[in-house]
């Protein structure tokens, strides 16, 4: 269902009717809330701290601790996930705790452009990752586990002829 079909206020594909039409501030704040819940109805504690980390409102006021006890606070007891409702309570707690209007922070989330992942790439490492500074047998293309024909089975090394007690070969 897209945003319009919410906006005005028509059936879902679960065939429930929104009961109110929802303000277009609203809308594009659910459209937020989807991209960091990953497209699903619910967001778990550690897709919210990020949402408040990506749009960078964590600071002296607002730490990581206090995010995660707003989240604790706002869902329901027996569950792990927050909804979009319970979602826009923990907004208006944040504004308070940062001392700005909650239609500010609903701004900042708006403007995300959703989850940001970064890695890290290693440096560059000459003697491994540069080929041609390879020396030995790993120049010609390394060791091999599978040997060139020379010897197949096990009983190419080990020696089954008949032997006494000491160890001796009958001959």
């Amino acid at each position: 269902m897209c945003i319009r079909d919410r906006y005005m206020g028509i059936q879902t594909a679960s065939n429930t009717r929104i009961s109110s039409v929802m303000q277009p501030e609203k809308v594009f704040l659910e459209g937020a809330f989807r991209k960091f819940a990953g497209g699903r109805e619910e967001m778990d504690g550690r897709e919210f701290a990020k949402t408040i980390k990506d749009c960078n409102l964590l600071d002296k006021k607002l730490t990581t601790t206090d995010v995660d006890l707003i989240f604790a606070k706002y869902k329901t007891k027996s569950a792990r996930k927050i909804n979009f409702y319970q979602f826009e309570a923990a907004l208006r707690e944040i504004a308070t705790r940062k001392g700005i209007r909650s239609q500010d922070v609903e701004e900042i989330i708006n403007l995300a452009s959703g989850p940001n992942y970064s890695g890290t790439k290693s440096e560059y490492i000459k003697f491994h990752d540069d080929k041609n500074s390879y020396t030995g047998v790993y120049a010609r293309g390394g060791p091999s586990t599978v040997s060139s024909g020379k010897i197949s089975d096990l009983s190419q090394l080990t020696d089954r002829a008949p032997a006494d007690r000491r160890g001796v070969k009958q001959a």
